[in-house]
């Protein structure tokens, strides 16, 4: 039996490219000689559909293209998720499923058991869990076929009760098939390739096991299919980021042609690059976009962004927007008109003197004598955010945010300004990790001028400020916030690491008061374990350590 695993980038809702992309694939895999082709979850309307799934219409839709795809997958047998109907009243309306098709009729329907409603995950909300389990009958082999999660029970903390695999074993399968949408994080495909080798050696089974690829908004998906023997030792792996089919061969129990490797894992930089690169790609095109903006100050989170938007859109399709203030330096005009000399990407330059000037003159009346503050700098702040809002409602050019994750936590930004954009592309990236990444971006050249990396970070909002007068070394304050954010750290835990009480409590507090900011925050890239949106849900009117 020769099995194919396409893995595929899919796009929520888009129901008639989702439809040609896997009849297309089914087609191709026929004519290479496979006789199974296997697509992702919920592969035909796209993952995470969210509350689409509420709709009928939407529902109906993916019913009528899983015909299409069935009508089309004749000389080949395949299998595909889609969200399909409970037809018992009780329990939620749908079913997390997936379509056996062979010669042209659905012969079987498999149902998710095991639904996640954590971080990012909310599959509770839509989808009642299967009770029942059955082996797919193929060319004289018994396929115990999974869906994602229903494979990750096994660990030393079990989050369900039961696992379909403990009922399908009972049938005596000859091998596994585990259809996914995992989204990625840095650490992530360490930890997936050691549980599903952990199920092939609880089992012993091999595993074929196909993930999605693609950005859907702020979730990333980094493909990364994998095939195990039944010893749990991984015999390929499949792309990174990037769409593949790949064809196997499976004969008297074993994939044939393989033999055991090591996993090929990237560093955390470079695989975060791989992401934001694509997360990029896919929000514009997915989107209907394909021009950036963004506002350059010669720092190192702009000047990364701009750096990451030219890879992914083309440097001809990225606008930069220089907009000094009376306290700008020359050294920050002159490294960001550096980078866009290095980049070859568009820029326009634009003072924000007289906006600012106008506006102070404007609240003059209301603020009387009181003296400079935060205010006047907020202003500053939102007279660059009305700029690149007109740049981008004149020229259809989609804004980028610049704001990095240590910023977003500790709320070091301001609302309506420089938080504003459309994507924020950094949000899940510390600045110690900025730093990496720039290094990363200039390994072969000098992309990123030096000087907008080894300068000491500032706002520029008023004389001689730097990001230290009101925070703590970013090497500091970073180890912090990890400790808190991804690994959700008690106090006193962090304390006793040997940070000072006083600094992580205000640390702590600082990142609990900022929460209404962040819940006004364009939507973030979602590259760590733990990133700021759907997947962190914080009151913001809570007490607890602020």
């Amino acid at each position: 039996m020769k099995i194919a695993l396409a893995q595929l980038n899919y796009h929520i809702g888009n129901f008639e490219s989702n439809t040609r992309k896997i009849i297309n694939s089914i087609e191709d895999a026929k004519g290479k000689g496979a006789d199974l082709i296997v697509f992702a979850e919920l592969a035909v309307c796209g993952y995470p559909a969210q509350d689409f799934l509420e709709f009928s219409e939407f529902i109906e839709l993916c019913e009528k293209s899983v015909k299409e795809i069935a009508n089309s997958c004749k000389g080949i047998a395949c299998i595909v998720g889609l969200p399909v109907k409970n037809p018992q009243v009780q329990g939620k309306d749908l079913y997390n499923s997936a379509y056996f098709i062979e010669n042209g009729q659905i012969k079987q329907i498999v149902n998710k058991a095991l639904l996640p409603n954590y971080d990012v995950f909310d599959e509770y909300r839509y989808f009642e869990p299967a009770q029942k389990f059955k082996c797919i009958d193929f060319m004289g082999h018994k396929i115990a076929l999974t869906i994602c999660e229903d494979l990750w029970n096994i660990n030393d903390n079990p989050m369900y009760l039961e696992c379909p695999m403990d009922v399908l074993i009972l049938e005596k399968p000859d091998l596994m098939i585990n259809i996914a949408a995992s989204p990625f994080s840095y650490n992530h495909d360490e930890e997936r390739v050691l549980i599903l080798g952990d199920n092939c050696r609880k089992y012993n089974l091999p595993l074929f096991y196909v993930n999605q690829v693609g950005a859907q908004t702020e979730i990333i998906f980094d493909g990364g299919s994998l095939v195990f023997d039944q010893e749990g030792l991984l015999l390929d792996e499949m792309e990174y980021f990037r769409e593949e089919t790949k064809i196997y061969e499976f004969k008297e129990g074993q994939v044939q042609g393989f033999s055991p490797i090591v996993h090929n894992a990237q560093n955390d930089i470079a695989q975060i690059h791989e992401a934001l690169i694509l997360g990029i790609k896919d929000y514009f095109s997915k989107s209907g976009f394909s021009k950036a903006v963004l506002g350059l100050s010669g720092g190192i989170d702009s000047a990364l962004v701009c750096a990451l938007a030219s890879e992914a859109l083309g440097p001809e399709n990225v606008m930069a927007v220089l907009m000094p203030s009376e306290f700008s330096s020359d050294h920050s005009v002159n490294d960001a008109l550096e980078l866009v000399k290095n980049l070859g990407c568009k820029h326009e330059i634009i003072s924000i003197k007289e906006a600012a000037s106008a506006f102070e003159n404007i609240m003059k009346p209301v603020f009387k004598d009181l003296p400079f503050n935060i205010a006047e700098e907020n202003i500053q702040a939102r007279s660059r955010a009305i700029i690149l809002m007109a740049m981008s409602n004149k020229f259809g050019l989609i804004l980028l945010n610049t704001s990095n994750k240590s910023e977003a936590a500790v709320g070091y930004g301001t609302l309506y300004g420089d938080m504003a954009g459309a994507i924020a592309v950094l949000g899940d990236v510390y600045k110690t990790q900025v730093y990496q990444l720039s290094e990363y971006i200039n390994r072969h050249a000098e992309i990123i001028p030096v000087n907008s990396i080894t300068k000491p970070p500032s706002a520029e909002l008023r004389p001689g400020q730097k990001d230290s007068d009101s925070l703590p070394e970013y090497d500091i304050l970073d180890k912090i916030l990890f400790q808190y954010i991804e690994l959700k750290k008690s106090l006193e835990f962090i304390i006793s690491q040997g940070y000072d009480e006083a600094l992580v409590r205000r640390i702590l507090k600082m990142v609990n008061v900022a929460e209404f900011k962040r819940k006004q925050a364009p939507p973030i890239l979602r590259v760590s374990p733990k990133a700021f949106g759907t997947g962190r849900r914080i009151p913001i009117v809570g007490k607890y350590l602020s």
